[in-house]
């Protein structure tokens, strides 16, 4: 249970494959094993922030799990290799996870984020999951970090003995975060970024059937048009040719 799942590429994304139970029990052996690792949540826009700099995407496709979070990344893993893959994203990772290690006896620590999110998550988390532990929550500043910050962080995490470290910086500062952190911080850390506003109950989701239509960002779009229509064009049209020059090969089965 301490082994990656396997991974198969897609547009230059290694995605972990397994259904999502399979994915939830794996974080969670990996948290309790104490071992240094991390997950990546993959949507268009980490995929074509990947596209666009080979070093994120050399974060990216290190990462322990790299999951197919956006419906088009999951559309494109499911046709590419005649898979069934489950869905799974980072807004169904944080409440599954925090379950399952509410069941284990698992410790959470929380990174990122407003300290008033941090506020809310606590609060449900103490109403729903009684039983989970959250061994710190810190919401650092918004600026890059210094080495000797970034080490007195892992220093707190280690020392509050968490297993399982949510991370919300955004993409790509939360992955570049994760993986200068490995090593240093001895537990399983996932990137969640906007799950911890769901979560929080900031942010709304879009309906199911958006969902399944992969119309989640033009519902994010509606709410928030001034901050996401400009990287909505970018990464979508990038994501299209993508598709477009790479993704209408004939499908592979390996």
């Amino acid at each position: 249970m301490t082994e990656p799942l396997p991974k198969k590429p897609v547009l230059g994304t290694d995605l972990s494959t397994g259904s999502f139970a399979e994915h939830i029990a794996r974080f969670a052996a990996f948290g309790a094993a104490h071992r240094s690792s991390y997950v990546c949540c993959v949507n268009v826009h980490m995929c074509v922030e990947a596209h666009n700099d080979p070093a994120f995407a050399a974060v990216v496709n290190n990462a322990d799990f790299a999951t197919a979070d956006g419906m088009p990344m999951l559309n494109r893993l499911n046709r590419q290799y005649h898979l069934r893959q489950e869905r799974v994203a980072g807004n169904d990772i944080m409440p599954a996870l925090m379950a399952e290690a509410a069941e284990q006896g698992l410790s959470i620590y929380l990174y990122g984020g407003k300290p008033d999110v941090l506020d809310r998550i606590t609060t449900r988390a103490a109403k729903e999951l009684p039983a989970l532990r959250i061994s710190g929550a810190e919401s650092p500043p918004f600026r890059p970090l210094t080495d000797t910050e970034m080490e007195e962080a892992a220093a707190r995490i280690n020392a509050s003995g968490a297993q399982v470290v949510l991370v919300s910086l955004g993409c790509p500062k939360q992955e570049k975060w994760m993986a200068r952190m490995k090593g240093r911080i001895q537990g399983i850390m996932l990137g969640m970024g906007g799950a911890f506003l769901l979560y929080a109950g900031v942010d709304t989701r879009a309906p199911k059937w958006m969902r399944d239509l992969s119309l989640e960002w033009l519902y994010r779009l509606a709410l928030e048009p001034r901050r996401l229509f400009k990287r909505y064009l970018i990464t979508n049209t990038t994501f299209v040719w993508l598709v477009a020059t790479e993704g209408f090969r004939r499908p592979t089965a390996t």
